[in-house]
């Protein structure tokens, strides 16, 4: 099955070269991981970039059943930070395979490993700059906590619970431990 790519592009132009480039290089994704229902390139130029080593920016997503895999680089050049997020998307398939073929480990409940969360009261809300929409792919929670180390999410992340029938948050600890809220309609 042929990866095709949606090619998305802010603060700049996709010309031939770099559509092809993305193209050839996407299209070598399917021999790592041939489950890949979706890919998104998004390129971005930004001129207000500290250094001028991260201008160009290249992020990659995949999306298959039970995955989504993030990658994102900068560079000086967007040709260097395609070949940068693309290498990285390689390392995370690996590693994604990895963990799925070796099993999901002991089976030990994610809430049966951390004590209960406490709520805390916030003084101020603050302005929703951004909002996400995306599909969530029902999963048990060492899934969860796969996905969230696989995206690059340090803080948090929203699954749909398969054991439990509800929707949880996963979130890291300073501990490096997980916590779980499993939300309750009052």
């Amino acid at each position: 099955m042929a990866v095709k790519a949606e090619l998305f592009a802010k603060n700049m132009e996709i010309t031939e070269p770099v559509k092809d480039h993305i193209i050839k290089k996407i299209s070598k994704l399917d021999r790592y991981l041939n489950t890949i229902e979706e890919t998104r390139v998004d390129l971005a130029f930004v001129k207000s970039a500290r250094s001028a080593s991260d201008r160009h920016v290249a992020q990659i997503t995949l999306r298959g059943k039970g995955y989504i895999l993030r990658t994102e680089e900068r560079a000086d050049d967007l040709f260097a930070a395609i070949d940068a997020a693309l290498d990285k998307m390689q390392r995370q398939i690996e590693r994604y395979k990895g963990k799925r073929f070796r099993g999901p480990g002991d089976r030990t409940p994610t809430s049966a490993m951390t004590p209960a969360v406490e709520e805390e009261s916030a003084e101020e809300q603050p302005l929703i700059v951004r909002r996400k929409v995306f599909t969530l792919v029902p999963m048990d929670e060492m899934e969860a906590i796969e996905q969230m180390k696989l995206l690059g999410h340090e803080n948090f992340f929203v699954f749909y619970n398969a054991d439990t029938d509800a929707i949880n948050v996963l979130y890291q600890r300073r501990d490096g431990t997980y916590g779980l809220i499993e939300p309750r309609l009052g």
